[in-house]
């Protein structure tokens, strides 16, 4: 009887250890790079397991167009510098967000299209470069 009585304790101790499941920060840290004949894309990024992300990413096209993303999200937040030469961007910080171009910034005159009924012309953000996605 005494064994049988041992042995549950034994049994319900390890029973309550395997319940009680702890996780463990686990960092980690990814990439890839690809290139073509026409183009490349890559991406970094190292994950501390608590939370804080640094990383990069960025692309060159087949004309030399270029972005390079740094950016960093923590505590603080997120946080990104982009650097690029994509036409139509200027330097700015936008919403804690540097982008350093080196395109020069070119004033384009845009004459009003004639619309279809229903469909509603929305100007363009002055300044912001095609495809700029963070």
């Amino acid at each position: 009887m005494f064994f049988l009585v041992v042995l549950s304790c034994i049994f319900l101790a390890q029973a309550q250890h395997h319940g009680d499941i702890h996780h463990h920060p686990q960092p980690y840290e990814f990439g890839y790079s690809v290139r073509d004949h026409h183009s490349e894309q890559h991406r970094h990024e190292t994950g501390n397991g608590h939370g804080a992300v640094v990383g990069s990413y960025g692309f060159t096209d087949a004309r030399g167009i270029a972005r390079q993303v740094n950016y960093v999200a923590d505590h603080a937040g997120f946080k990104a510098q982009v650097n690029t030469n994509e036409p139509g961007t200027a330097n700015q910080n936008p919403a804690a967000v540097h982008v350093i171009s080196h395109q020069p910034h070119v004033h384009r005159v845009v004459e009003p299209l004639a619309h279809p009924v229903g469909v509603v012309a929305v100007p363009a953000v002055h300044g912001l470069g095609a495809g700029l996605v963070f």
